[in-house]
């Protein structure tokens, strides 16, 4: 598992590898035990969502962790000891926490989510449930496919374009490669959408790690289509601080 050092003194947290064995739509079991033992939480308090590449988020509540999972990319929570998670295999995992509230989220950003601007819509989810200032957010941005490798078609270029994006954030979130092919940074697109929402850039840390080039780590749909496995990034609600 993969460590935010920033979020290390907040909140117990991490990014799981492919060595976990997290097999697409494992809901139980032993790989999500050893998850969730790893961030000292019990596999029932671990709040969850349907993901469905959109720009939903679910609020965790005390006492709902046996509600049926939610059609949604983000799960938010402030219950001490709950943990939200999100699986992904190319797709950018968002960790958040805020220092003073003890709000955390978990977010599951695929090309469609950023359009929709996922990571934004929890900042202001955070914001009106529990009064959680974005200046305070501290946010991980786990391992995904890169820019190195995310090839994309033309009518990503327009669903953003149409999406209502900037031409600004546009230029620097696409780019060319020498043979004149469409690559796409989720990482650059993610920050940009965590800054536009009020989270410090400062605070903002970005692993940098590509899926598809680290194989032998990560797991990547893009490369082993539907063998791949899923990876999860989850954190925890800490206690209340004396």
């Amino acid at each position: 598992m993969l460590r935010c050092r920033a979020l290390d003194p907040f909140v117990q947290h991490g990014f799981t590898s492919r060595q976990l064995g997290l097999r697409p739509g494992e809901r139980a079991g032993e790989a999500w035990a050893s998850a969730a033992a790893s961030v000292g939480c019990a596999v029932p308090r671990i709040g969850r969502v349907r993901q469905v590449h959109g720009a939903v988020v679910r609020v965790v509540r005390a006492g709902e962790l046996d509600h049926p999972l939610a059609d949604a990319d983000a799960a938010v929570t402030r219950d001490p000891g709950t943990a939200v998670a999100v699986v992904a295999a190319d797709c950018v995992p968002v960790l958040l926490a805020d220092p003073v509230t003890g709000a955390v989220a978990a977010v599951h950003a695929g090309w469609r989510g950023t359009v929709a601007n996922i990571a934004g819509v929890t900042v202001a989810t955070l914001t009106r449930e529990w009064g959680v200032e974005p200046s305070s957010l501290i946010a991980a941005i786990g391992p995904s496919i890169g820019p190195c490798c995310y090839e994309v078609g033309e009518d990503l270029l327009r669903a953003f374009d149409e999406a209502g994006h900037s031409s600004i954030d546009r230029a620097e979130w696409f780019s060319r490669d020498a043979a004149g092919r469409l690559r796409l940074d989720l990482w650059r697109a993610n920050t940009d959408e965590l800054v536009h929402a009020g989270v410090r850039p400062a605070n903002i840390h970005v692993a940098g790690l590509c899926t598809q080039t680290h194989r032998d780590v990560f797991e990547s749909f893009r490369a082993e289509g539907e063998r791949a496995g899923r990876m999860a990034a989850i954190v925890v609600a800490p206690s209340p601080r004396s």
